[in-house]
Order: C-alpha cells, then sequence, then structure tokens
C-alpha cells in the first residue's frame, strides 16, 4: 500500500512539475517579445522624435544653406547655421584617431593572436581592455591637462584647445575595440592554414599578412569602421579638449567644434524650446544619427560579403 502511495505522488509531482514547464514555456517567449519590442519602439520613438523637430528646424533654415554654409553662428539677430563647420571638426577628429588606432590595434591583434603564448594572451588582453572600461571624461581631461601641453611643446603654434590632441586620445580609446575585435578574427583562423603555409616554407611573418590577415579581413575592416563610428559619436573628450570655435578651417593646430560637442553646448546653455537654436539642436543630432548609422550598415555590409566560414 505503501509503494502504491509513494507512486502516485510520484507522478502527481511529476504532472504538476509538467504543468510549470508548459507555463514557463508559454510565458517566457511572450515576456522576451515584450522586450524586443521595448527595445524596437524605443529606437522608433528616438527616430520620429529627431524627424519631427528636424523638420521644424527646415522649415526655418533652408537645407542646402544649412549643409552648405561655412558660417554657424546660433546667436545674435543674424544667426546663420552652417553645418560644415561641425562637420569639419569631426571628420578630422575621427580620422586623427584612427590613424593612431589602426596601426597600433592591428599590431597589438597581431601580437595576441600571432605570437603571444597562451599566458601572455590571458594577461595582456584583460589589461588591454581595461583602456575601455576608463569613462570618456577622464580621457578629456588626460587630452587637456597632459597631452596639449606635450605638444605644444613640440609644436608651440598649437591652441591650447584644439583638434589634433583629442584626436590623439580618442584614438588611444579606440585602440581595445579594434584590437580586440580583430583578434578574434584573426583566433577564428583555422590553425591547418598556418600549418599549411608554414609547410610551404613560410615564414611567421608571411603567414601573418599573406594567410591570416586576407582570412580574417572582414572581421579586421568591421573593427575598423565600428571604431569609426565610435569616433564620430565621442562627446566628452572632444567638449573638454577641442573648444567652441565655429570657425571654418582645416588647421588641426586651431581649436574646433564636432556635432557632438555644439550638442553638448546648446544643451547646456540659454537655448529657449521653440527657437531656431533649439531645433539645430535635433538637425545636428539627425545628422550624427546619419553618420553612425551609415559606419554601421558599412561594417554589417563588410562583414557578410567578406565572412569567410571554415
Amino acid at each position: 500500500m505503501d509503494n502504491k502511495v509513494s507512486i502516485r505522488d510520484m507522478i502527481e509531482k511529476k504532472r504538476s512539475s509538467t504543468n510549470l514547464t508548459s507555463v514557463t514555456e508559454k510565458v517566457i517567449p511572450k515576456f522576451l517579445l515584450i522586450i524586443a519590442t521595448i527595445s524596437i519602439l524605443t529606437t522608433l520613438g528616438i527616430v520620429i522624435t529627431l524627424l519631427t523637430e528636424t523638420i521644424n528646424f527646415f522649415k526655418d533654415v533652408p537645407f542646402l544653406d544649412f549643409y552648405t554654409g561655412t558660417i554657424l553662428k546660433p546667436l545674435g539677430d543674424d544667426a546663420q547655421f552652417g553645418v560644415l563647420p561641425l562637420l569639419t571638426g569631426t571628420i578630422y577628429s575621427t580620422v586623427i584617431a584612427m590613424f593612431v588606432a589602426i596601426p597600433v590595434g592591428l599590431m597589438a591583434a597581431i601580437f595576441l593572436s600571432e605570437y603571444a603564448s597562451d599566458k601572455v594572451r590571458r594577461i595582456l588582453k584583460p589589461i588591454l581592455e581595461i583602456l575601455a572600461g576608463i569613462p570618456t571624461i577622464v580621457y578629456g581631461f588626460f587630452a587637456y591637462t597632459f597631452v596639449t601641453p606635450l605638444l605644444r611643446s613640440f609644436i608651440p603654434a598649437l591652441d591650447p584647445t584644439n583638434i589634433l590632441s583629442p584626436g590623439i586620445v580618442m584614438g588611444i580609446m579606440i585602440i581595445p575595440m579594434v584590437a580586440s575585435l580583430s583578434e578574434d578574427a584573426m583566433s577564428s583562423v583555422p590553425n591547418s592554414m598556418r600549418e599549411g603555409a608554414l609547410a610551404l616554407g613560410s615564414t611567421k611573418l608571411e603567414v601573418t599578412w599573406k594567410v591570416v590577415i586576407p582570412a580574417a579581413i572582414s572581421g579586421v575592416i568591421a573593427s575598423f569602421v565600428l571604431g569609426i563610428s565610435r569616433a564620430i559619436g565621442e562627446t566628452m573628450i572632444v567638449a573638454i579638449a577641442s573648444g567652441s570655435n565655429k570657425d571654418f578651417t582645416f588647421d588641426i593646430t586651431q581649436s574646433m567644434q564636432t556635432m557632438t560637442a555644439y550638442i553638448v553646448e546648446v544643451t547646456g546653455g540659454e537655448a529657449p524650446a521653440g527657437s531656431t537654436i533649439y531645433y539645430s539642436l535635433y538637425a545636428v543630432a539627425m545628422t550624427l544619427f546619419v553618420f553612425t548609422l551609415i559606419m554601421n550598415l558599412i561594417a554589417q555590409y563588410i562583414s557578410r560579403k567578406y565572412r569567410e566560414e571554415y
């Protein structure tokens, strides 16, 4: 009798456990759908907000005048809104950053993937990635208080605020991204390809440049493009160290303002809601959004087009 009761209890427990599992399997997908929907709706809300306010801006300022104008004077009775000075500052800072991040990051990735032992890789890679965890405002003060005075000892004509210093520091900040993503792409290349090239008489360096990097080129280029996207959207470094000069210039020793720095300045200043300068904030933000979106789409395209599956 005890055995019958025990078996019956076991059956009941199994049924209750099965019912709970069934309910969980039905609830979890719906919960995950709600979470995914929230993220999509948030993105749509951001885009709709930017578009709405940007349209209001272009009611006052012609589209061509905004994107071809070289004079940006948002304050005063004769206010002019030309975005080219901001575009120039953004592009210059990004180019300088990638001149620093791409070679250093790629060389670090090659060392970690092809030359470092497992023990050295486990030590160096986390240390390298610590750079990615440093707040960007710290990088900004580092650029302003250390890098700029150091550069002025070699370039006396360098302004106290300039685009060269924050560009270099942004490159240092992006190094972990380029190095980590490139190293992951190189590590995914099968060892059989390396061994085959070595068996044919290739040197370690020849294997790296002629076999490993071409095989991992999609991931490497994607890391470059994502690094560019990160540099375009950087805010605090340029807001602190690049200054707020809105003149249209190509001199990297002078103060320049980027799109993100302009957004910080406008949001922190006296820009009454509904004014043209207030709406210019959204027009610049929309331009920045489009730039970043294009960079991300290019990275995805490159990854899909040149991806190698082994």
